[in-house]
């Protein structure tokens, strides 16, 4: 007989029939479930050649390949046996979710309903069709880097939305996904910017700036991409991001500490291809790149301060100070108008440290 395939919960009945002619009494058999003998309290004797066991309340399979029950003479010999296979049908797929790559194709992923799994094996099956007037079609290319996905890779349709849904079947019954509706142009995701580059700007010790190149598979398409820069000390997990990059493929971080290694990377967001509404699908980071910021001169020329700079000197500062604050909260962005201001300032700042250092220096000789 097949294997049987049971529900949790369930009982079950197996007999045990002996050659008559093996002058072998049923009373002398006994049987074992993966290896374990069952108790006698759970035998009947139906006749001098038949041993039954039943089984109670049926746990689920421990493993996939099912649960051996066997049958054994006396001496310990196997007589018969069968696998049996005990888990549940089916919930239904939940979170259900596709993503395009570069419009080439269509890869959605999926997770069996309720506790996972339901120890006896399920098979899933992604169907889509074409919402108004396609023919209900079986995803093929069922990936295996990542359980529970699949692409669809042949005969994609821009400009009309698709129908998507999951099956999940086995031995015992079988459910549905929701059916999720989605325009491929509304999933697109693309590959990380490339050609990140992180260099110095000038001597201000205080900034870095980042230049990247758009994705090259999205070239010819009309979008217009939003970017996000994040950074992190050399020493640090901790990552800030600056949202507010745009479609520039170029950024100045400002606010750096001196002398410190920065490691940056950029990714990318083809929001709006041809005219999509949706918010788009954030691409992987690119590889993280790493910059160093200048020592500042004030810390290498010491930080011995002159007592003749008189109040007139502290008031000055002060007032820097302050427009240092504003300037510096407004040049968190990539805006060129607050940048070209901060630039101008620091210069400003650098030539009257440079100066002062040299007086201190004249003062010594």
């Amino acid at each position: 007989a097949s294997d049987p395939v049971l529900r949790m919960g369930s009982n079950l009945t197996a007999s045990c029939w002996v050659h008559s002619d093996l002058g072998v009494h049923a009373s002398s058999l006994f049987w074992t479930l993966n290896g374990q003998q069952l108790p006698s309290s759970l035998y009947r004797v139906l006749s001098p050649t038949n041993l039954s066991v039943t089984l109670a309340g049926l746990n689920a399979s421990r493993q996939t390949s099912g649960d051996n029950l066997v049958c054994h003479n006396h001496k310990g010999h196997i007589l018969a046996g069968s696998c049996l296979y005990v888990g549940m049908p089916p919930e239904k797929p939940v979170n259900l979710t596709c993503w395009s790559r570069n419009t080439k194709d269509l890869t959605c992923s999926w997770a069996p309903g309720g506790k996972g799994e339901t120890n006896i094996s399920t098979q899933y099956t992604l169907k889509y069709k074409l919402r108004w007037y396609g023919k209900e079609k079986e995803c093929e290319d069922y990936t295996h880097s990542q359980p529970y996905s699949c692409s669809i890779t042949r005969d994609l349709h821009l400009f009309t939305p698709y129908e998507i849904w999951v099956e999940a079947s086995n031995q015992l019954g079988q459910a549905t996904s929701d059916v999720i509706t989605l325009d491929i142009l509304d999933v697109v995701t693309t590959d990380p910017p490339s050609g990140v580059t992180v260099s110095r700007v000038g001597q201000l010790e205080d900034q870095l700036s980042v230049r990247w190149e758009a994705p090259p598979a999205l070239k010819d398409f009309l979008f217009q991409a939003k970017y996000q820069i994040r950074y992190r000390l050399e020493d640090s997990q901790d990552w800030k991001v600056m949202d507010d990059v745009g479609n520039q493929t170029s950024c100045r971080l400002a606010g750096l500490r001196p002398g410190t290694v920065y490691f940056v990377q950029v990714r990318c967001n083809p929001v709006g291809i041809y005219g999509s509404r949706k918010a788009g699908i954030w691409s992987e980071w690119s590889h993280p790149t790493a910059a160093s910021t200048p020592h500042s001169e004030r810390l290498m020329s010491g930080s011995c301060d002159s007592k003749s700079s008189g109040d007139s000197n502290s008031t000055l500062r002060r007032e820097l100070k302050q427009f240092f604050g504003w300037v510096r909260k407004h040049a968190y962005g990539c805006s060129s108008m607050s940048m070209k201001l901060y630039d101008q300032w620091r210069v400003l700042m650098q030539k009257s440290h440079k100066a002062r250092n040299q007086v201190l220096q004249g003062d010594k000789s």
